[in-house]
């Protein structure tokens, strides 16, 4: 089914929001405001941006490390994020997640996992639970094409098929793991989808920078999980603009490479859809301005957030909120 007026509206607006806001990130990075490392989505908004607008308010999401993008386009507030990346009290984890490991369980949220590959069977279990309890909630699980060559991903998809869970694995396959090439190290060409059959799932490949396409996609095989036809597996073939990592230019990348796929920047890309379709320009600025009003906002409040209070350091840790359990 094609995205209505107001869905691509709004596909359009979190794809906006969200590559103002990692370029901000980036900027306050350099500015050596951001307490640890971070790892930016910029170029690949339209996987997060697709995926999230077929989902329902309760389903579940879990995501990497490189997960602004997935919290942004579910609706997590911008300051909060912004906050954590700048290890300030207000932040999502009061200051001690940081870029690398977000959390916000009131939007499904169920954490950004740096160990490659730990999400997908932690996945597993929330989709079971909605499987158990009768909900019709679907999990989403993004990974990166590293993660196709780390057992968990064939321990996840081995059991998500036995158990016919309603969970979504969605790679987003940005062609590098890390700095070296998937490629160069894979013995498939689509190292998610071409690993799919072998447990009786469907190889599905999307234009991961089609924001269009992403949304049919994931809409369909949400709709199928929720109505019990059980998990599937999404490769979204997109890129990232910049290195791996705040700390990585890049440089291993080919110049031609780098080119073309900046030519195929899904934000541009989408707006001139739009503009073709009759959109009014006026309606499509305001959407632009807003979004950097936001993120303007995001940076003053995320900037007065207190530094966190060293008592803090204890909380959040054990189950009950404390450690006396362990005396």
């Amino acid at each position: 089914m094609d995205p209505t007026e107001d869905v691509q509206l709004e596909l359009f607006r979190k794809m906006t929001v969200i590559r103002l806001f990692e370029k901000r990130a980036y900027d306050l990075f350099m500015q050596n405001l951001v307490k640890g490392t971070t790892h930016l989505g910029t170029g690949q908004e339209a996987v997060a941006a697709g995926v999230s607008s077929a989902m329902n308010a309760d389903d579940y999401t879990f995501t990497t490390y490189r997960g602004h993008n997935h919290l942004i386009a579910r609706g997590t507030p911008l300051t909060p994020i912004m906050a954590e990346l700048l290890g300030r009290e207000n932040g999502l984890m009061r200051g001690k997640g940081g870029s690398m490991h977000l959390l916000d369980v009131s939007h499904g949220i169920l954490g950004a996992y740096a160990i490659i590959g730990a999400q997908l069977l932690i996945a597993n279990g929330s989709a079971w639970s909605a499987q158990y309890r009768g909900t019709r909630q679907v999990t989403v699980a993004f990974l990166g094409d590293g993660a196709t060559n780390i057992g968990a991903f064939h321990e996840a998809l081995n059991f998500a098929v036995v158990w016919r869970l309603p969970v979504i694995f969605v790679c987003e396959n940005n062609h590098y793991m890390e700095y070296t090439a998937i490629e160069a190290v894979t013995a498939v060409r689509h190292p998610a989808a071409d690993r799919a059959p072998a447990y009786g799932l469907e190889p599905i490949v999307v234009d991961g920078n089609d924001v269009e396409a992403v949304y049919r996609t994931a809409r369909a095989a949400i709709g199928k999980a929720r109505d019990g036809g059980g998990p599937a597996l999404i490769e979204a073939d997109t890129y990232r603009h910049g290195g791996h990592s705040r700390a990585d230019p890049g440089k291993y990348r080919p110049e031609e490479e780098v080119a073309g796929w900046l030519a195929k920047d899904p934000i541009p890309r989408y707006r001139a859809v739009l503009l073709r379709r009759g959109a009014a320009e006026a309606a499509l600025a305001e959407i632009e301005k807003t979004a950097r009003e936001a993120v303007d906002r995001a940076t003053d409040e995320a900037k007065a957030g207190p530094e966190p209070r060293l008592e803090l350091a204890a909380t959040n840790v054990w189950a009950d909120g404390g450690h006396s359990w362990r005396n």
